[in-house]
């Protein structure tokens, strides 16, 4: 049912009780007296006018009162009965009032659920953090425990185990050094340096570099076709060798034995879109939203085997987002996957 506006609460009050008092007056008085009918009239309109503004006062402020509140935690703004009657005036404001409550609720609801979904982030991130740096730790107390306790007089302990605290190490400080690049992305203190330069010659870099990576898995690193001239883009030249080489580390590791990395360009206008494929191992359906997360592994077992931080992926996607860029990725299990994003063109070009 339409709620009623103050004046119509008013009206009503104010016609039933000049009503009543003139059922009052006439079983009171007779009609022998003169100009009696008259007198009911006066009296019936002065009561009715009386009480009409009384009520209409009290209600209003009553009312006014009430949703004042409700409108300055909503607005976050401080309002007075004025601005507010100005504002509710000739409209249903209970139901405007409800309208607005049930959009700020919804509003709430939603970051409410955000703060609830970050604190998960949180926990995870934390918890793969302290797992992260836990594994090379306790591998380097191990190995200086056990050359203390006699292994460095040695010779066939000595320098294995030298050798395997400077990779435990070297873990660490790639984590670390993975996490501040992150971390720089993210706060904007890492500036991007653009400049013009050839795609395609970075990639072929890339492919150099990972060599023996590739041929130690029986991978084969290639573009989908012959490009023969330069495809030109405008970013951070440094960046991109970064990223390009996390993703096709990537490919290689995740990939199946005499499997193929293939590179392909595609020209749409103003960008480049450029797409890594590999015939690996797949991601889950379940798994590919999360698989830019930090730490985030889609095979816990084999990723610690295979080496790396955890970051890869995830300093991929930072990377693109600061250049302004997209990337997605389509897998299936079994069938590899293909990391797609797009650069600008340089101009000209």
């Amino acid at each position: 049912m339409k709620p009623l506006f103050s004046k119509r609460v008013a009206v009503t009050i104010a016609l039933s009780s000049s009503l009543l008092f003139i059922v009052l007056v006439i079983l009171t008085w007779t009609l022998s007296y003169p100009y009696l009918l008259l007198t009911i009239i006066a009296g019936a309109i002065v009561l009715f006018v009386l009480i009409y503004l009384i009520t209409n006062y009290f209600i209003n402020n009553f009312i006014y009162e009430k949703i004042k509140p409700i409108y300055k935690a909503i607005l976050n703004t401080n309002i007075s009965n004025k601005e507010l009657r100005r504002n509710l005036e000739n409209n249903d404001f209970i139901s405007k009032v409800k309208n607005e409550v049930a959009g700020w609720d919804k509003d709430k609801t939603k970051e409410i659920d955000q703060l609830k979904q970050l604190e998960k982030y949180r926990r995870e991130f934390l918890g793969n953090v302290s797992h992260e740096l836990k594994t090379p730790i306790f591998n380097i107390q191990g190995y200086i425990l056990t050359l203390l306790d006699g292994g460095l007089e040695d010779p066939l302990i000595n320098r294995l185990y030298l050798e395997r605290t400077e990779k435990s190490i070297t873990r660490l400080i790639n984590i670390v050094e993975d996490l501040e690049s992150i971390s720089r992305l993210e706060s904007g203190v890492l500036k991007l340096e653009y400049e013009t330069f050839d795609i395609v010659s970075l990639i072929h870099d890339v492919f150099e570099m990972q060599e023996m990576l590739a041929e130690k898995h029986n991978i084969k690193l290639a573009f989908s076709r012959n490009y023969e001239k330069k495809i030109m883009v405008n970013a951070d030249k440094k960046r991109m060798t970064e990223m390009m080489n996390n993703l096709i580390v990537n490919s290689i590791k995740y990939g199946k034995k005499n499997g193929t990395t293939t590179i392909s360009f595609f020209d749409i206008g103003d960008q480049i879109i450029i797409e890594v494929t590999d015939t690996g191992i797949g991601i889950a359906e379940k798994d590919i939203s999360r698989v830019f997360e930090r730490f985030y592994r889609t095979d816990k077992s084999r990723s610690r085997d295979q080496g790396g931080t955890g970051l890869g992926l995830s300093i991929v996607k930072h990377i693109i987002e600061a250049h302004e860029q997209t990337i997605s990725v389509r897998s299936k299990p079994g069938e590899g996957s293909t990391f797609t994003f797009t650069l600008n063109k340089a101009k000209g070009k």
